[in-house]
């Protein structure tokens, strides 16, 4: 009896130290979870056979989802824009949001220095009986409380608007 106690209770905490990510629940590729699946536009039937263009190995047929320029057109853009110059009225803040650069590899640094801030900032969180969220204890700092930012306002004389309660 107490070998299959101490089976158990040693089962349990390697089956705890599993390093689940932050807030990951399913996904285990680099991609983000919204594109597991896409679904494929119906097909249509053309007017004219003969104006179709001849099938391409590996190439983009009809159907094929084109994320950017389909939603360039639902924000408000033109078709055909997703290489197009950028606007002369958004000149200014392109500028602005890129003065300090553009880094092509953003995401992969982020999740370099996430990953390092949560290894300084949760110690012992590879040794857990129950799954918790991490996100929240390893940015409590960083987390904003709308009711307290209202009060220290206030108390300085800033009128401020309501906030929903909590």
């Amino acid at each position: 009896m107490r070998i299959i106690a101490c089976a158990l209770i040693g089962f349990t905490f390697l089956a705890a130290c599993e390093n689940k990510g932050l807030r990951q629940i399913t996904s285990r590729g680099d991609g983000p979870d919204e594109f597991i699946v896409v679904p494929a536009k119906p097909l249509k039937q053309p007017a004219n056979y003969a104006s179709l263009p001849p099938p391409t190995p590996g190439g983009s047929n009809r159907t094929d989802q084109r994320p950017l320029s389909e939603s360039i057109v639902k924000l408000g853009g033109q078709r055909g824009s997703v290489n197009a110059p950028i606007p002369s009225r958004e000149v200014a803040l392109v500028n602005r949001a890129s003065r300090f650069g553009v880094d092509p590899a953003i995401r992969t640094n982020l999740a370099k220095a996430d990953a390092e801030f949560r290894k300084r900032k949760a110690r012992f969180t590879q040794i857990r009986l129950f799954p918790e969220d991490l996100y929240n204890k390893a940015y409590r700092r960083e987390a904003l409380d709308a009711a307290r930012t209202a009060k220290a306002y206030r108390r300085a004389g800033i009128p401020t608007p309501s906030a929903p309660p909590s």
